[in-house]
């Protein structure tokens, strides 16, 4: 979890660009709306950022 409100890929902080928090195995992340497809579509590109990022699919 990050202290500062930052984009979990990009790292760009909440001063900068809206970012949107969610939660993964009782953690917390934050990302920017340029990345939220990222989750969704190309959830392999989260693998090193988030645990675990390696068992998500696709959509």
């Amino acid at each position: 979890m990050s202290a500062t409100k930052e984009c979990l890929v990009c790292k760009k902080t909440s001063e900068v660009i809206p970012v949107t928090k969610f939660y993964y195995k009782e953690s917390e992340f934050y990302i920017c709306p340029q990345h939220m497809p990222t989750i969704i579509h190309k959830p392999q590109e989260l693998v090193g950022l988030i645990d675990g990022a390696d068992t998500f699919e696709a959509v």
